[in-house]
């Protein structure tokens, strides 16, 4: 069975999450440090089969009026880069407050400081794939 892929992308890192096969709840995967192209291209292949991916979720980053940021338009490009190379589909959706709904779960269960940043991104590519799925139910 076909699984989203959610991602949080940063111009470093990649928070990573996939949906369960019922497409009822998003678990975090993992972070990705980005490299080269090539490296990433490799890299997403091999997540793209392992959970025969046909659709990614991408948070797109807006300001708090509602307008795309620059990094908006950061996400696009590399999520066009994606969907063009592996014939996927990418759906985005707004993505404010979820690095501070994320930090403040984190701070909720006990994260030490220092180690927030490990989990924060994965944990926002979780959220943004949840909310995702929580709206295509209702």
């Amino acid at each position: 069975m076909n699984k989203l892929l959610g991602l949080d992308i940063g111009d470093k890192y990649i928070g990573i999450a996939v949906s369960d096969t019922l497409g009822i709840t998003a678990q975090g995967y993992r972070t990705y440090k980005k490299g080269t192209r090539e490296d990433d291209l490799r890299f997403f292949g091999d997540v793209i089969t392992q959970f025969n991916v046909k659709t990614i979720v991408a948070g797109l980053p807006k300001d708090m009026q509602g307008r795309e940021t620059a990094q908006a338009r950061k996400t696009r490009n590399y999520c066009g880069f994606l969907a063009n190379r592996f014939d996927v589909d990418v759906v985005y959706i707004d993505e404010r407050l979820t690095s501070k709904a994320s930090e403040d779960t984190l701070i909720a269960g006990g994260v030490r400081r220092e180690n927030r940043k490990r989990y924060i991104d994965t944990l926002s590519a979780q959220l943004i794939l949840q909310t995702y799925m929580d709206q295509q139910k209702n």
